[in-house]
């Protein structure tokens, strides 16, 4: 399916399970959300981290509702946990199977979003493994200086803040060096097509779901 319009129909269902109780639905997208994740033959930790983790604020959520609210609900207690789950596990297959930069040209090809933002969000991300490091290396300084920086500590973003400054700065550099111009016209290296196939798809899926709220109990 298109990127674009899976991203879309996953932000779809993902409204619509917010404003519904339908425990029935929420378990069959759990489980279609699951089917998809195995499906990308995910590691024994990512499975594990994807399952483990999420049970904190669902169980969070449900023990709160049902045992502390006046109406002790579980039945709605086990509704919110199930939407975390709804949303963590239908959100893992989508980032599971499209790539940032497939994404990235899909929103700029089929949704006619500005270049600069899909490629600097894009940049934003690939970044984000050299912030961690930086801020490894920052405390590893500050240790060697005799001064600890935790991870509360302003001084320690602030040094971070400037090295990713300096790193935009190289970014902006580094795009208007590869021929990229704001506002100006670009030819695609990849296309992404958006096919009747695509909307037939996102199409039955939705159906499928809005079927679902209107039929089960």
């Amino acid at each position: 399916m298109n990127p674009s319009l899976k991203l879309f129909l996953v932000l779809i269902i993902s409204v619509e399970v917010s404003f519904t109780s339908k425990l029935t639905v929420n378990l069959l997208l759990v489980a279609a959300g699951l089917i998809l994740l195995l499906w990308t033959r995910p590691s024994g930790l990512t499975l594990t981290h994807l399952l483990l983790i999420p049970a904190i604020p669902a169980g969070a959520l449900a023990l709160t509702v049902g045992a502390f609210t006046p109406a002790h609900d579980w039945f709605f207690a086990a509704v919110l946990a199930s939407r975390v789950y709804v949303y963590v596990l239908l959100g893992s297959a989508v980032t599971r199977t499209t790539p940032p930069l497939t994404l990235a040209r899909s929103l700029e090809q089929n949704c006619h979003l500005p270049a600069k933002f899909a490629y600097g969000t894009l940049a934003a991300i690939n970044l984000l493994p050299r912030i961690i490091r930086a801020v490894k290396t920052i405390k590893a300084a500050g240790q060697m200086r005799g001064v600890t920086l935790s991870f509360w500590s302003p001084r320690l973003y602030f040094k971070a803040i400037l090295s990713a400054i300096s790193w935009a700065d190289q970014l902006a550099q580094a795009m208007e060096s590869h021929g990229f111009v704001e506002d100006q016209p670009r030819s695609q290296a990849q296309v992404i097509p958006l096919t009747g196939r695509d909307w037939a798809l996102g199409a039955s899926a939705l159906l499928l779901v809005q079927l679902a709220l209107v039929a089960l109990p």
